[in-house]
């Protein structure tokens, strides 16, 4: 089979324009793959494009890109951290879906094999994840930065030379890789998992495999990767993986109808869809218009914190709408407002000690919250703005009466 590749530039949620690539099946793709490539590589290094043109030869249609800040991608990688990375993996997903090809198979090479470990519970469409040479600690990689450690732990920042080329590192990265933990995230993986890694591997100890595989669920599956070295320089190495991966997610790819029938449905305009996925106590997907949405409860309740929960994504509503309200009505003013941050917490208080609540007995529901306005502001702007954000729509709509109509169909 032969096939085409199509630029295909998305914009990373952040107001940046990543490079991708986009290779076509000749035919009706049998599955649609999203791959990360390692740190500080790009969707060009030789492998990545061996197997992704191997896997679209085999009929699985692949997206590659160049993570924020490398590359042909806009950003800056200095101010990059790991978790930037993961948002980009669910904004090229977001990108697909819209065209239709929500990503079934996620594959990760090094630590773009963290990453999509920690995306894939964020991507409702996938089937199967498949690392390569990837680290079971993505703090791993700090070890590429042994050498600079110090600096950029006492100035916030230093330039290391990585594969011949220059990067500044932020504290933030190091302190953004430590905070990973792929282990809870291996253990309740939705989706099927393929670790390939190689004996002779001098950058990711196959240990790591090893360790991968005890923490994942099943189906978990190994491949040993004999003879390659990390970066799958012999065109022999790569044109294997992407047999092997082909081979491998051809049953996880193919689409029942059973699978199509939980699936979440196509939202109208102004239309929210939410749906229970099956297996699960309280896991939900859903769509807003061509916006995929998760949501769940944390491990403390019975659920498996893959997502949001239900009061999060209500306070996630005000804050989102008090910030674009103030950021509308700060430009139409003319007033120097750069950006503003608001924090949000939900929580039920007596009534008893609620001054200002017309409830006298029981509990009452309480949000509160902090507004952050950066700029040059002088104090009767800051404290026009602070009275503005008590009239978004979303908090009016909490604060005033509310009627709300279900009916069964």
């Amino acid at each position: 089979m032969t096939g085409r590749s199509e630029r295909f530039d998305f914009d990373n949620g952040r107001g940046q324009t990543l490079a991708a690539r986009l290779e076509h099946p000749a035919g009706e793709p049998r599955g649609v793959a999203l791959f990360a490539h390692c740190f500080t590589c790009s969707k060009d290094l030789g492998a990545v494009r061996r197997i992704s043109k191997g896997l679209r030869d085999r009929g699985i249609a692949v997206l590659r890109f160049d993570f924020t800040g490398l590359g042909n991608s806009e950003g800056d990688f200095a101010q990059e951290t790991f978790s930037g990375n993961v948002e980009d993996l669910v904004a090229a997903a977001a990108a697909l879906r819209e065209r239709g090809l929500g990503p079934g198979l996620l594959i990760g090479h090094s630590l773009g094999g963290a990453a999509v470990l920690v995306a894939a519970g964020r991507i409702p469409e996938v089937k199967a994840v498949a690392t390569i040479g990837a680290p079971s600690d993505p703090a791993h990689v700090t070890h590429l930065l042994s050498g600079a450690i110090d600096d950029i732990e006492e100035h916030g920042e230093a330039r290391v030379s990585i594969g011949g080329r220059d990067f500044a590192v932020r504290r933030e990265l190091l302190d953004d890789l430590e905070e990973q933990n792929l282990a809870p995230l291996l253990r309740r993986l939705d989706a099927a998992l393929l670790i390939l890694h190689s004996p002779q591997d001098e950058i990711v100890d196959i240990d790591h495999a090893a360790r991968l595989y005890a923490m994942a669920r099943h189906p978990k599956s190994f491949l040993s990767l004999d003879g390659a070295d990390h970066l799958l320089s012999r065109p022999a190495d790569a044109e294997h993986v992407a047999s092997m991966l082909a081979s491998w997610s051809a049953r996880h790819l193919e689409t029942s109808d059973d699978d199509a029938s939980t699936a979440p449905a196509p939202a109208e305009p102004g239309e929210v869809v939410i749906g229970s996925r099956p297996g699960h106590d309280f896991l939900v997907d859903g769509r807003a218009g061509a916006h995929v949405l998760i949501g769940d409860e944390p491990t403390s309740v019975g659920g498996e914190d893959l997502g949001p929960t239900p009061y999060d994504h209500l306070l996630a509503a005000l804050g989102s709408c008090t910030t674009m309200t103030l950021g509308m009505y700060a430009r139409r003013k003319g007033w120097p407002l750069e950006r503003s941050v608001v924090r949000l917490k939900h929580g039920r208080v007596h009534a008893g000690d609620c001054d200002d609540c017309e409830t006298g007995e029981g509990r009452v529901d309480e949000i509160t919250g902090t507004i952050e306005l950066f700029g040059p502001l002088d104090a009767k702007q800051r404290e026009r703005l602070l009275e503005i954000a008590h009239r978004c729509p979303v908090h009016r709509t909490l604060t005033s009466e509310t009627k709300i109509r279900l009916s069964a169909t």
